[in-house]
């Protein structure tokens, strides 16, 4: 078995494989890493290894606790990945980032493949059917956006994420659902028209917390898969212990 591990900015995602079937997984927030890891290993005490990334931990007092029990693979910039990184400044680019792109060029090989990753932040990566990462961009998740309308005004309240009831919001808070859930579906939709102009042919995966309220809310054909980051650390520590 083989645990995958996802330090975002807000949460920790771990999922448990039986080879390349996921057949568990937990969300926690990172303040309480220690117990919570000792929950899942007491689940599943026998013959576990981990991967791990993070965008937010790196050789902390956690991370070196769950060394100490388990065997642990931390991916990192160091890390052999199955694409050429042709990023401009290769050394910044998101852990995340970099596993959700050797994630999808594994699954879908020889294919163009947009990945928007919808969590905290909004990424946009892009990697040719040669294997050339090129890049993407990054702009407010849903929930950053609601709290930017109301950390930086005097009068909006801070509001939870909801479908908007239509798309003229009738009052300040379906104003502001509409304003965020629609704003943001908009930017989707025109970043993939954009890439579509250079394009013709291109996978699309939508992944991440949001992932499956977006999907149904957008226009374009998707591959929906809030956990593409937890199987592509699955398939990038198989890839790594046939490529070593």
């Amino acid at each position: 078995m083989v645990l995958t591990i996802d330090v975002g900015n807000t949460n920790i995602k771990v999922a448990v494989f039986e080879q390349f079937n996921l057949i568990d997984k937990f969300v926690f927030q990172k303040n309480n890493f220690q117990n919570n890891f000792k929950i899942i290993l007491k689940k599943y005490p026998n013959h576990l290894k981990a991967v791990i990334s993070s965008v937010s931990l790196s050789e902390d007092d956690d991370i070196l606790w769950l060394k100490k029990q388990i065997h642990v693979i931390e991916i990192n910039s160091e890390t052999k990945f199955p694409f050429k990184n042709g990023y401009s400044t290769p050394k910044t680019l998101g852990i995340d980032r970099m596993v959700l792109a050797a994630g999808a060029v594994i699954e879908y090989p020889n294919q163009n493949i947009l990945i928007i990753d919808a969590g905290t932040c909004i990424t946009y990566d892009f990697i040719t059917n040669k294997k050339e990462y090129l890049g993407g961009a990054i702009s407010p998740g849903l929930s950053m956006r609601y709290q930017a309308l109301h950390n930086y005004t005097a009068k909006l309240p801070l509001l939870e994420n909801n479908p908007p009831e239509s798309f003229i919001g009738n009052s300040t808070n379906q104003s502001i659902y509409s304003g965020v859930v629609n704003g943001l579906c908009f930017e989707i939709e025109g970043f993939i028209s954009e890439y579509s102009v250079k394009n013709a042919q291109f996978t699309i995966i939508l992944t991440g917390g949001d992932a499956i309220f977006l999907a149904n809310r957008l226009k374009s054909t998707i591959f929906a898969d809030e956990n593409f980051l937890l199987k592509s650390l699955q398939q990038l520590y198989t890839y790594s212990l046939q490529n070593d």
